[in-house]
């Protein structure tokens, strides 16, 4: 009889948790190849496999690839760090075909983009924080290669920031101007740029975004192209790689959302509520952001560090039950 008791009180235990596993299942999150999104997509799985008892899995993932991916064959489930603002039309149609979900904004401020020159360049001459001044001066902006050019950092390949900064260096003709622009390689090769600028007081010229480490810890200065934003052609044009005649615009305030599937949201409903709730402000991942780059930590040790030490932050996104139990397996 004790054993039969035991048994059944059990089996009793590990009923609601059974239950919950099975209303989530599996989850594929996507891992972003720049490190705000690996935190996140890190933090996402933690929670979610510990909080909501999802068999979560990480997957490689990439701006272009993984909304397509979302799109077309309904996987990864989860994009936690998805800058929409780069396929706002396809996932868009995405969202009226019933395949995809916005659940929120991960960045609550939202994220900024733009061509970007060091301060104390800035400092010495005015006019470097204004397109006009950028080319009047390119000499400052030296070639790594050829002399005879002066650069502009663009880039990495594949990822959609490629396309538009690609479209506006364009625009604005600087290649006729004398500019060459530089795939980086990677988002490594591109930070590393401007850091190695910085360290020497040379010149530098070329795309990035915030929030980031980098723009945290060096003062840059956002070049104005003297044109204001034009959101209606950025979105139709300057971030297609078919736009014929792209035009002179600002970056608009971009959309940093979570994208999930269709298939996912029908399977557990507390779960896609947390993802709804989980946001961050620009601030608080600077100072996430600068803390990993610090400690050279990945995404998985931030994550932990995060949940370890920012409860009042997290506890928020989630019910008291959830947090002792992500408090547990921490």
């Amino acid at each position: 009889m004790k054993k039969l008791l035991t048994t059944s009180l059990l089996l009793l235990a590990s009923a609601p948790m059974t239950s919950l596993a099975s209303e989530c299942g599996k989850v594929t999150i996507a891992d972003m190849n720049w490190n705000s999104a690996s935190l996140i997509a890190n933090v996402d799985r933690f929670i979610l496999a510990e909080g909501y008892n999802c068999d979560a899995e990480l997957v490689p993932g990439d701006t272009m690839p993984t909304g397509t991916s979302m799109i077309e064959k309904g996987e990864p489930d989860v994009a936690p760090e998805l800058w929409s603002n780069s396929l706002k039309a396809a996932l868009d149609r995405g969202v009226e075909e019933g395949r995809l979900r916005f659940t929120g904004a991960v960045l609550s401020d939202g994220g900024e983009e733009g061509f970007w020159v060091p301060k104390y360049l800035v400092d010495k001459k005015p006019e470097l924080a204004t397109i006009e001044g950028i080319v009047a001066n390119r000499e400052l902006f030296e070639h790594p290669e050829d002399p005879s050019k002066s650069a502009f950092y663009g880039c990495p390949a594949g990822w959609n920031c490629q396309i538009s900064s690609g479209n506006l260096f364009s625009a604005m003709g600087l290649g006729d101007a004398g500019f060459e622009l530089i795939d980086p390689g990677s988002g490594a090769g591109l930070s590393g740029s401007i850091a190695k600028a910085y360290e020497r007081g040379e010149g530098w010229f070329g795309y990035y975004w915030a929030p980031t480490a980098v723009l945290g810890k060096y003062e840059m200065v956002k070049v104005d192209f003297g044109s204001g934003v034009d959101e209606e052609h950025f979105k139709s044009c300057t971030t297609s790689a078919e736009c014929l005649e792209p035009k002179v615009t600002m970056y608009p305030p971009s959309a940093v959302d979570t994208v999930i599937t269709e298939s996912f949201a029908g399977r557990s409903p507390e779960a896609v509520n947390y993802l709804s709730t989980r946001s961050f402000t620009n601030a608080q991942l600077n100072s996430l952001l600068a803390w990993m780059e610090e400690n050279q930590a990945d995404g998985e040790i931030a994550a932990q560090h995060f949940l370890e030490n920012h409860e009042d932050i997290w506890g928020q996104w989630v019910s008291p039950e959830v947090a002792t139990k992500v408090k547990a397996a921490l």
